[in-house]
């Protein structure tokens, strides 16, 4: 194929770079906007193609030097080769475009994006890809596009410096582990009081292998608890040392101590835990929440946003369907003494509907979805009555789905807060105000 030229107009959510060619869009891995680029067409679609790129003419002054040796080949980051602000930038666009695509929310009533304080060495939760195939092993990330592990020889940019420091001793014990072929990932989870690793591996775990990892406790550096899962496994098993791994969110009163939280070893938690306490705060500044108020808190995993917001309305009721995650909930409920909390097991639907069936009613509704959204529980959400929803999503084009849902049943956007938790990626996390009109 022959060679095109163009420049780089924007960025697309998926983290590709978007120009025309022949006045059809085009996406170009990699590439910054105000890159003037020549192109290798790779596909063509009816509506689009994707190219890479052959060369830059003229770089743009977006452009910055990625601080990751195997960015481009490993498939986690996406923007790296990006400046800071120019992606905060591109984030507020890509949402403010896709919530007026979608459910035609004006563009100003999006904020600029609440920055992360630190770009890099900011995860506290990474999952890590082993491959141990003749005689070496590789500890890392899938390459662009394939099963292939990118060996990530000098720990990860954006994981917390202690993942790092675990990640390359597991490393290092891992070299001679006899079940070492059978590893396909390591779980590591940095909290507030420790760090927890899980090895993930196919087959079963010989005492060979139990006896080998246990006997080896003194090497893994700052972890403080190991576990391993076997494929034909049902639960995690412990292996040595702490089952618990925690984190602290702040209350409204500055000076009342932090609650202190929970999650159990392969639950789920934020990844970025000073941005989770950053969208606990805009929470509270869009919701206004007042001693009066009853609030329902959907997809509450382990208590994550109820346990602290106990404190500051009449009641909550939180739902969630993992049942691991509410286990964790009713644990930071005690741990945390919160009298005003009601935890349930329910798939959000249905536990709407149960709530609905039972006449009751919220003033307000905070949900935090998967990149699902949360199409199916809308009707449900609508009939409790509440006078706002408060809306954390991480998946732009599913939020404004249900905010256009949202808009025929008389609820309207009000503010949309995008908040980057996750640096040098494409992905947008944010929190949505609607009030019912």
């Amino acid at each position: 194929m022959s060679l095109s030229v163009a420049t780089i107009e924007k960025l697309a959510f998926g983290g590709n770079g978007v120009c025309r060619i022949d006045g059809k869009v085009c996406f170009v891995p990699f590439s910054c906007p105000g890159d003037e680029v020549s192109l290798q067409i790779t596909a063509q679609k009816k509506s689009y193609s994707t190219a890479s790129i052959s060369g830059i003419l003229n770089p743009s002054h977006f452009r910055t030097v990625p601080e990751c040796s195997i960015f481009g080949a490993c498939g986690g980051c996406n923007w790296q080769h990006i400046n800071y602000p120019a992606q905060l930038e591109h984030k507020r666009n890509i949402l403010a475009e896709t919530l007026w695509r979608g459910a035609r929310v004006p563009a100003d009533l999006i904020d600029d994006v609440v920055p992360a304080s630190f770009q890099y060495g900011y995860r506290n939760r990474l999952q890590f890809k082993v491959s141990a195939q003749k005689g070496k092993l590789r500890i890392g990330f899938y390459r662009q596009g394939s099963h292939l592990v990118e060996d990530a020889v000098g720990g990860c940019p954006i994981a917390a410096p202690l993942i790092n420091q675990v990640l390359s001793c597991c490393r290092a014990v891992l070299a001679s582990y006899p079940d070492a072929q059978s590893v396909t990932q390591l779980s590591i989870d940095a909290g507030d009081n420790g760090v927890l690793v899980i090895i993930h591996q196919t087959g079963r775990v010989s005492s060979n292998s139990r006896d080998y990892l246990i006997g080896r406790s003194g090497e893994f550096g700052p972890c403080t608890g190991l576990f391993i899962k076997a494929d034909n496994q049902r639960n995690i098993e412990k292996l040595w040392g702490s089952s618990e791994i925690s984190y602290r969110m702040n209350l409204a009163d500055p000076d009342q101590n932090p609650v202190e939280l929970t999650y159990p070893p392969g639950g789920f938690a934020q990844v970025h835990q000073l941005q989770n306490v950053t969208m606990l705060s805009v929470i509270r500044r869009l919701g206004a929440f007042s001693s009066t108020e009853h609030l329902l808190d959907l997809y509450c995993g382990n208590g994550n946003f109820s346990t602290p917001l106990a404190a500051e309305v009449a009641s909550v009721v939180g739902i969630e369907g993992n049942a691991e995650s509410i286990r964790a909930a009713e644990y930071n409920k005690e741990l945390n003494k919160v009298a005003n909390i009601q935890f349930f097991c329910d798939d959000a639907a249905s536990g709407v509907r149960t709530l609905v069936d039972q006449g009751r009613t919220f003033d307000a509704v905070l949900l935090d979805p998967p990149r699902a959204g949360a199409g199916d529980s809308v009707a449900g959400i609508v009939s409790l009555k509440p006078n706002k929803l408060i809306y954390v999503s991480c998946d732009p084009s599913t939020l404004a789905r249900d905010c256009g849902l949202l808009s025929g049943f008389g609820y309207s956007v009000v503010r949309s807060v995008p908040i980057d938790m996750f640096p040098q990626t494409y992905h947008i996390e944010s929190v949505t105000l609607l009030c019912r009109s």
